[in-house]
């Protein structure tokens, strides 16, 4: 099983699902914009993706830019803000198994899924 933490608006995120689907692959779409993961959950994703929080922030959104920019934070911290601010979230992030990866490029996905 596949699961895809997914923004359907996103560009990048639908070519990462339509490229799952390609693939005839079963995938879990984790909406994480209505429904944030929570701490530990949050905290998994990070091991499976082998990054910190401050890895996955979208840093050209307007809101880490007004908001956040410049400022020094731990890592509990980030990760209290990027659950509280899910759009702020790098996507798409796909995992399999204990292995996960950001989509971008989508030869991340292809590397991951097969």
């Amino acid at each position: 099983m596949i699961e895809i933490y997914h923004n359907p608006r996103c560009r990048k995120s639908r070519e990462a699902l339509a490229y799952i689907h390609e693939k005839g692959l079963k995938v879990e779409e984790i909406l994480y914009l209505a429904e944030p993961p929570t701490v530990k959950e949050f905290k998994l994703l990070l091991a499976k993706l082998n990054l910190g929080p401050q890895d996955l922030i979208r840093k050209n959104e307007t809101l880490f830019k007004e908001k956040f920019k410049g400022k020094s934070f731990n890592d509990d911290e980030w990760i209290r803000i990027l659950l509280e601010h899910p759009k702020l979230i790098e996507r798409p992030i796909v995992i399999k198994g204990n292995k996960a990866v950001v989509g971008r490029p989508l030869e991340k996905v292809e590397e991951l899924v097969g």
